[in-house]
């Protein structure tokens, strides 16, 4: 039966089929979050991967649905929910199937409840926590989530609560499930047994690039005083508005295309003369005319509504990269004026 052989594929076989069924453009999408050993693995299986019969496929490609459908379930409220769910759905045996697929690599992140708290009521509970204690629970939440929080910290607590981050390297069980103790009110979180890699630089920048620009600001000027060697390392890893420079002109262009023009002449009122240019060189002659006289008509701006406009324009950037239809150099350029 098809069943039986699609049981005795590897892991590693089921990717290369999932991945040669969902075409080119979703497998290159998939590749980006892979490393690069796991890309030359499967790289080669899909190589040596032949005829697949159309109900192998149809059977690989469920499996994953299911297996897609329990990770979310659990994410929403624990092992016990999403077995509840895929039993109404599937049935018994084929839900427990299925969660005994992911129990060998599931990691149930620890802070479970945590994240469904609301960010504002969760910063009642640790403002007044040792730094070391909030930037250990800010790296198992989301990045919106631990932006909000960070820019409610006040400003000599965000710097030092950042820079812990960015440090953090591995934290043993022990210390995660004492600081669960202190927070969890009604819902328990599974945590994984081994050590959990959390923090470091990655999940800064996540941050960092989540937080309203006047905190981000403020928090890589403490760091550059106070860690030069790693407020560069963060710097290479984020992109500001200012660092728009960049992009090529073709990449200007692009992103200036889902740009409102409104957006564009309040960014540009608060940036610098090489960034103008930038924008400018990138416009047809009457548009640049045009926003230059909006940019002249609007007088005084506040600071904030221009940091807004920036940030709306970053995002637009970040997307584009995200989508692959900009690259941007990182590393290696011309120093920015920032």
């Amino acid at each position: 039966m098809a069943n039986n052989a699609e049981d005795k594929m590897t892991g590693l076989q089921k990717a290369a089929i999932l991945l040669i069924a969902l075409g080119p453009e979703r497998s290159s999408t998939i590749f980006k979050h892979l490393k690069e050993d796991e890309i030359e693995e499967l790289t080669l299986e899909i190589a040596n991967t032949r005829s697949v019969t159309p109900q192998i496929k149809d059977e690989i490609i469920d499996e994953f649905y299911q297996i897609c459908l329990a990770q979310q379930y659990i994410a929403e409220g624990g092992i016990t929910y999403a077995k509840e769910l895929l039993e109404k759905a599937l049935g018994a045996d084929k839900a427990m199937d299925v969660i005994g697929k992911l129990t060998a690599s599931l990691q149930v992140k620890p802070f479970e409840f945590v994240r469904k708290t609301d960010p504002s009521q969760l910063l009642n509970f640790i403002q007044d926590e040792h730094p070391q204690t909030i930037a250990l629970i800010l790296s198992y939440l989301s990045p919106g989530q631990a932006a909000l929080i960070v820019s409610a910290l006040p400003p000599e607590r965000q710097s030092d609560v950042a820079r812990r981050i960015a440090l953090m390297d591995r934290t043993s069980p022990d210390v995660i499930k004492e600081v669960e103790k202190v927070l969890e009110s009604k819902l328990s979180s599974l945590v994984n047994q081994d050590y959990t890699i959390i923090g470091g630089v990655d999940a800064v920048v996540d941050i960092l690039n989540t937080v309203d620009r006047g905190t981000e600001k403020h928090i890589m000027e403490t760091l550059e005083i106070e860690e030069p060697e790693l407020a560069d390392e963060i710097r290479k890893k984020m992109f500001v508005f200012e660092d728009i420079l960049l992009l090529d002109d073709r990449a200007i262009q692009r992103v200036l295309r889902d740009v409102d023009n409104n957006d564009l002449a309040l960014a540009l009122k608060g940036a610098n003369e090489q960034v103008q240019n930038a924008i400018f060189n990138n416009l047809s002659k009457r548009l640049a005319v045009m926003i230059k006289e909006d940019m002249d008509f609007m007088g005084p701006v506040r600071m904030k509504d221009v940091e807004e406009a920036q940030q709306k324009i970053v995002n637009i950037i970040r997307k584009l990269e995200d989508s692959a239809e900009i690259v941007i150099s990182r590393g290696g350029g011309d120093e920015i004026v920032v």
